[in-house]
């Protein structure tokens, strides 16, 4: 609705009322209306998944239309990721946001920094994505608030041309409210506690939830070893689990990623269940490693199975988990893919262990043939150590392709010293083009990194304190962030602005008149940034 339809709406109640609410401004009413458009999660979670359903559709058509997100870990990193994406280009076209389970882990947990093994509250993922909404809703709130100062001072001024432009601009604002691609790690339990847990962050906001194939109670970081994984019975029963937590909520477009580990697990904690042969149990137990064993040979407690007419046993540890046979994690990615899908998943999430495109295509290409129009999310993760990889990537490219290659050794390729070489700069352009090429070669639909936020804090905080606390002193905060935050049109440098307290003035103008006590008068330091 427009800003003069929402005045015109509000007065005609204030008008319905009569005399007691004769001070109530329906033009206040207005902006404040605007200035909380979403009411409520649900009202974000229906909205954002919209936003993705569109995208997705978009991006079957035109590969180069794929998007992006990175990860966060509280609510004021994901305000000023919007911020600044709208800064620098003038919409959030396309821009996501990630919550990272391993971050809820290291960052959020009343214990203290946990591991990404699913030992963090279960609540503290509803909480985060809850809070990522309510500060991308003040910045809502904060951008308009400023477009209706200036709207009041052009009609102050007589500039009528000025007032529409602003109008105009107000009547077509472009929210921060985006997407959040939101970890509910492999369920934190069973398929009725991943329902309840669900909900919990539908209601939040969250359109769209990832989880992945391994066993609740076992689960690694993707990017650790140790990974169990469950047979697809078990995993589908909680993607049915999600989408009738979106169901029951009224989300009908909310959207499933369904991760597969299989590429780096070994293990399973479970042995299928097989109803007939060639079924998924079935099909699941074959990639075991086993051992024909005579019935002589049999061991009090020894699980067995019948292959093929042949008694084996399974391989099993002294942990009581199974082992997958080697070699056979990229045929149970493909099948954990082909059937999440037919399971009613959206995307899909294959962790690997280094990126590589043709890698990643080549398993895409396989669950292809079956689901040609089959998405994928991919982490470009932090775990990976990006430079020595490509680098080894790309000097493995020039030797195939008879390079001269003698200047490098390939164990030291992380070494400082190849950074300035011809080398160094085609494995940059190839991690340039990186997301591009695997979303054009492997329908890579979105790309996202998980753990930025918690590295460039740790960076920025290191640098700041090596000066602070050494001979640079207070130049080391002057020089190292606030003039750079000036230079580069930071909005927190204006920080009691960031915080609300110009919302707060506004308030207090509406509810008392001339009689309001603002704190944005001639002695607020910040009056120093008011030029910026």
């Amino acid at each position: 609705m427009s800003y003069q339809n929402e005045t015109t709406t509000a007065q005609a109640v204030i008008e319905k009322n009569g005399a007691p609410w004769a001070e109530i401004k329906a033009e206040n009413v207005a902006r404040m209306r605007l200035q909380n458009k979403f009411k409520t999660g649900l009202d974000i979670a229906k909205y954002t998944a919209s936003i993705m359903r569109r995208d997705m559709a978009e991006f079957d058509k035109d590969k180069t239309k794929y998007t992006q997100s990175l990860g966060c870990w509280h609510g004021f990193v994901g305000q000023q990721k919007l911020i600044s994406i709208k800064k620098h280009f003038g919409s959030t076209e396309r821009k996501y946001l990630y919550l990272s389970g391993w971050m809820v882990a290291a960052l959020r947990s009343a214990f203290g920094p946990l591991p990404d093994q699913s030992m963090h509250e279960k609540t503290v993922v509803a909480d985060l994505v809850r809070e990522l909404y309510t500060f991308l809703r003040q910045a809502d709130a904060r951008e308009l608030g400023g477009l209706f100062r200036q709207l009041d001072a052009a009609r102050q001024a007589g500039d009528n041309a000025k007032a529409a432009e602003i109008q105009n601009q107000i009547d077509n604002y472009e929210t921060h409210i985006v997407p959040i691609i939101a970890d509910i790690d492999a369920g934190f339990g069973n398929a009725e506690a991943t329902y309840l847990m669900a909900k919990q962050m539908i209601e939040a906001g969250a359109c769209c939830l990832q989880i992945e194939n391994q066993v609740a109670d076992e689960k690694q970081c993707g990017h650790q070893d140790g990974k169990v994984t469950v047979p697809h019975a078990d995993f589908h029963a909680k993607l049915r689990a999600l989408r009738y937590a979106f169901l029951e909520l009224g989300v009908d477009e909310g959207v499933i990623v369904a991760r597969t580990d299989s590429e780096g697990a070994g293990l399973t904690k479970e042995i299928a269940v097989v109803n007939e042969p060639g079924d998924q149990g079935d099909i699941y137990n074959s990639y075991l490693d086993v051992e024909e064993v005579d019935v002589k040979d049999v061991k009090h407690g020894d699980v067995l199975l019948n292959r093929n007419g042949k008694l084996v046993r399974p391989k099993r540890l002294a942990s009581g988990l199974y082992e997958f046979r080697k070699g056979t994690g990229h045929e149970r990615c493909v099948f954990d893919c082909i059937e999440a899908i037919n399971a009613g998943a959206d995307l899909l999430w294959i962790e690997t262990a280094v990126p590589t495109v043709h890698e990643i295509r080549d398993m895409m290409n396989d669950v292809r043939k079956v689901h040609p129009d089959a998405k994928l999310v991919y982490n470009n993760s932090p775990s990976f150590n990006w430079t020595l990889s490509f680098r080894e990537q790309t000097y493995d490219a020039w030797v195939a392709e008879g390079k001269d290659v003698s200047a490098y050794d390939r164990s030291k390729l992380m070494s400082a010293e190849y950074d300035d070489s011809q080398l160094a700069a085609d494995a940059d352009a190839r991690v340039r083009t990186f997301q591009a090429d695997c979303s054009r070669e492997a329908n890579v639909f979105h790309h996202l990194i998980t753990l930025p936020t918690y590295h460039t804090t740790a960076l920025s905080v290191d640098n700041l304190a090596k000066e602070y606390f050494g001979e640079a002193g207070m130049l080391g905060y002057v020089a190292g962030v606030q003039r750079k935050e000036i230079r580069q049109g930071i909005a927190c440098v204006k920080h009691q602005n960031m915080s609300g307290s110009d919302i707060g003035d506004d308030h207090k103008e509406y509810y008392a008149g001339d009689r309001a006590l603002k704190a944005g008068g001639a002695k607020n330091t910040s009056n120093q940034f008011n030029n910026i």
